[in-house]
């Protein structure tokens, strides 16, 4: 098949960045794929970040054509009719937010009136944790356009089907991320961090009010008073930094907490799950989350809140603990009865057996079969 990915994609950074990258990669084994991204993909007063472009290195798929802006019709539909032109077999847009809902809807009508390209959304969320004015509009207005959806959890099918019934869709697993290279042996990665305590525990990705820090922040003091460790809160603050370093204070915790409030290069992200005992979701709500997939990528057990469909990813007592959410005193727990009963040893094996199964292959597939149904 022919066939183009609209999203972000670099020299734009992040999460859907990667994962398209690697999509790209694995669609391009037995298919012509080609990648447009954004010239502006947020304005710049709706970003909460420092910075929209990538630092680090340039993935192998290369740089993607910036074509689309996302807050400008006339572009859309010039997008849509050179699409409509070209006329791949099918069309894909990683879908994770409202807002892309007129610009994504736009050029997929746009694109289709070739009748011949097809239409496929990868949901991420249906209706995000974040809840904006507009959210069900926008979204109803994108999956008109439609042709079949690829979920990756649970969580996510049953919002798609709450929301569009009858949707021609497939769950597939999201797949791990391979993206950022090889695991170092745990102490050459804290030294290079130069971290001397023995006990690691790994909070990582873009701080928002729903990944539930200040739940973990909260929990730290009794876990402290069985375990010595240091938590590392590695990612860019999409919320108030000053109130977690205020909360951190509060709480005494200054010894044991590091604070790195940057995006993380691709090529450094791999020192810092290496340094790492396990990974830590303390998530208030949540669909599903690819950070999930970056621990089991380096071989890390993950303990993570029950919350969209974390649970099918984290399997308690085998790959991880998954513990209610927004309470402090089971999260502690959970990460004492980790240490205590040095359950490493014995989640590393399974976490390498389990990951077998969250591949790019099968994602492949499942698009393969939706596109020519």
């Amino acid at each position: 098949m022919n066939i183009v990915i609209i999203g972000t994609a670099f020299p734009l950074r992040g999460g859907i960045a990667h994962y398209n990258a690697l999509l790209a990669e694995a669609l391009s084994v037995r298919h012509s794929v080609r990648t447009i991204t954004f010239k502006r993909q947020y304005p710049s007063f709706l970003f909460p970040g420092k910075t929209q472009e990538e630092s680090g290195d340039e993935p192998k798929v290369g740089p993607a054509p910036q074509l689309v802006d996302s807050i400008n019709p006339m572009n859309w539909i010039r997008v849509g009719k050179q699409i409509r032109r070209e006329a791949p077999d099918l069309l894909i847009f990683k879908y994770w937010l409202p807002f892309f809902g007129p610009c994504f809807g736009t050029i997929a009508r746009w694109a289709r009136k070739n009748r011949k390209t097809r239409i496929l959304f990868i949901c991420d969320n249906v209706i995000p944790h974040e809840h904006r004015p507009g959210d069900r509009a926008f979204t109803r207005y994108a999956f008109g356009a439609v042709d079949g959806f690829i979920v990756q959890s649970g969580a996510v099918e049953k919002d798609l089907l709450q929301f569009w019934p009858g949707a021609r869709f497939k769950n597939v697993p999201h797949p791990v991320y391979n993206i950022f290279g090889e695991s170092l042996p745990k102490k050459v990665a804290r030294k290079q961090l130069n971290i001397e305590k023995k006990n690691i525990l790994l909070f990582f990705g873009y701080v928002r009010k729903y990944k539930g820090l200040n739940v973990l922040l909260d929990a730290m003091p009794q876990i402290l008073e069985k375990i010595d460790l240091t938590l590392m809160v590695v990612g860019e603050f999409y919320d108030d930094e000053q109130k977690y370093r205020s909360q951190i204070a509060k709480l005494g915790l200054k010894k044991n907490v590091i604070i790195k409030s940057d995006y993380v290069p691709n090529e450094e992200v791999g020192k810092y799950f290496s340094a790492a005992d396990v990974v830590i979701l303390p998530y208030l709500s949540a669909t599903q989350s690819g950070i999930a997939q970056i621990a089991y990528n380096f071989d890390k057990p993950v303990i993570a809140t029950d919350v969209g469909g974390l649970s099918e990813v984290v399997l308690h007592e085998k790959t991880g603990f998954v513990v209610s959410p927004n309470n402090p005193a089971t999260l502690a727990e959970g990460v004492v009865r980790f240490y205590q009963e040095k359950k490493e040893s014995s989640f590393v094996p399974i976490v390498r057996e389990e990951k077998k199964k969250y591949t790019w292959d099968a994602l492949v597939k499942a698009i393969e079969e939706l596109a020519q149904a």
